[in-house]
């Protein structure tokens, strides 16, 4: 279950949007195995003059916070980051240089769903 959150500058059209998260979600399926339905992804729009960024960064920048359960292996971080970064490059032109991702792995003491906390 993981939980994606991308900022980016404000200003592209919902197809752009919906293949974004597609892009990012078909990287998380082939990478992690998650399946199909394990989507919960929010996009964050930030007006240009709030968004500041190093001058070689173009509009398309964006940052990709993944927080998933704890567990993955260093080997399965990287192919993620890879995969996703290429999933935007293919399917949006997004230079791979504008791609930033984080991975969180919060505890399993940290993680509620339906008022419980999670038990391994």
């Amino acid at each position: 279950m993981p939980l994606i959150r991308i900022e980016m500058i404000k200003g592209k059209s919902s197809e752009y949007k919906k293949t974004l998260l597609d892009s990012v979600h078909e990287g998380l399926e082939e990478s992690i195995g998650i399946p199909d339905w394990d989507r919960f992804q929010r996009i964050i729009e930030i007006d240009r003059e709030d968004f500041e960024t190093s001058p070689e960064k173009t509009d398309d920048f964006m940052i990709i916070e993944i927080t998933m359960f704890p567990g993955r292996t260093k080997e399965q971080k990287k192919t993620l980051i890879e995969t996703v970064t290429k999933k935007l490059t293919s399917s949006l032109s997004i230079r791979p240089e504008d791609v930033f991702i984080v991975i969180n792995e919060p505890s399993d003491e940290n993680w509620g769903m339906a008022g419980k906390q999670r038990q391994v």
